[in-house]
């Protein structure tokens, strides 16, 4: 009978438990309470977390050949959620306020400056161009994109890399206040934009079929992510599919999000994940966020001077693609300079083109190191 209970005590997932097992699983609950309690991007969070905290139960066997999230991490893996989920957020982005000033893609392209200037520094601190290029696009604070490219060019720094990125998502609110207050003066947070013209609805149902062709055509390798997200957008425009539409916007988001968060964190194993590159990860991907937000504001500030003080230069900041959270921030430091500010549709231009220019980014960098 001792004997039976030993061979059952050493079977046991406690009795092969590692130190570095247990700081991961001590993490992972970390990252549920930031989620459940702070209300930090849970949706993605809490599936991401709960992945880290099933992989990091010894002797599960979930990520080995055959196992629930190895099969379900091919999806992952072969870069297949990350284009659904751009369906899906097309297929809930109005690109009017982009359509109604062009010239706000100009803010969206600025931003995306944090991409290539952390590549370059990921390189100097010793990280593959393959990795590089996967660390620096961390700064288009856009996940889907950071998970696709990552899938692609560098599948061991998923883990990583994936919660990098969300996690600065969730804090844009925490990050971006300061670098905008530093980098714009009071009186600049204080200008009042004119209203926005109305968009037709031609130009909406125009605009997704036409920047597919131009931005594909220039360049074939962002057509997974672009193509998509033109696409999720076209069904949502053309007014004669809603049941498509409802589905993208609703159930095919969440059930895409579910199968995309569990697997990323199920990617943060133990003996992956506790390394040093990581800590130079999330250092390197919080420069990148914080260069991209800064050379958006300072292209605001440009526009601002060419505009003969028309435009408020805190747009720039929405130009990361973190939808729509950064517009919002924009909103709430313009509202305190000057409460009937209301710059959000004016913010909504540069994020939605943040999501666009991000989307470019990563088939640029894929053309070059996939």
């Amino acid at each position: 009978m001792i004997d039976i209970l030993k061979e059952f005590l050493n079977s046991t997932g406690f009795a092969s438990m590692t130190g570095k097992e247990l700081i991961m699983i001590v993490v992972a609950c970390g990252l549920l309470y930031l989620a459940i309690k702070k209300k930090y991007e849970p949706y993605l969070l809490i599936p991401i977390a709960f992945g880290m905290l099933l992989v990091n139960l010894p002797e599960t066997g979930l990520m080995e050949k055959g196992g629930l999230l190895k099969l379900i991490y091919i999806g992952t893996e072969r870069g297949l959620y990350p284009p659904l989920i751009f369906l899906c957020v097309g297929a809930g982005t109005d690109f009017g306020p982009l359509i109604a000033n062009p010239k706000s893609i100009l803010l969206g392209a600025a931003a995306q400056f944090g991409i290539f200037f952390t590549f370059i520094g990921a390189i100097l601190f010793g990280f593959t161009g393959p990795e590089s290029a996967a660390i620096g696009i961390i700064g288009g604070a856009d996940g889907p994109t950071a998970i696709y490219l990552t899938s692609q060019l560098a599948k061991d720094l998923l883990g990583p890399i994936a919660v990098a990125a969300y996690s600065y998502m969730a804090l844009v609110p925490i990050i971006q206040p300061p670098i905008m207050k530093a980098l714009t003066t009071k009186e600049q947070r204080k200008v009042k934009m004119e209203q926005l013209r109305p968009v037709s609805k031609k130009e909406k149902i125009l605009f997704p079929i036409v920047v597919s062709v131009f931005t594909i055509l220039l360049l074939p390798s962002s057509a997974p992510l672009i193509g998509m997200l033109m696409f999720g957008n076209l069904i949502k425009e053309s007014g004669v599919v809603p049941k498509l539409t409802e589905t993208a916007q609703n159930s095919l988001m969440y059930i895409i999000t579910i199968l995309l968060g569990i697997t990323v964190g199920a990617k943060a194993q133990a003996d992956i994940f506790l390394k040093p590159q990581t800590l130079f990860i999330v250092v390197l991907g919080l420069v990148a966020f914080s260069v991209g937000t800064a050379t958006g504001l300072i292209f605001g500030r440009v526009m601002h001077k060419l505009s003969g003080g028309k435009i408020n230069p805190l747009i720039g900041a929405a130009g990361v693609s973190a939808v729509p959270m950064a517009a919002r921030v924009v909103q709430k430091v313009g509202q305190q300079e000057n409460p009937s500010n209301f710059l959000l549709m004016h913010a909504m231009g540069p994020n939605v083109a943040g999501v666009i220019g991000s989307a470019v980014a990563a088939g640029i960098l894929l053309m070059f190191f996939g």
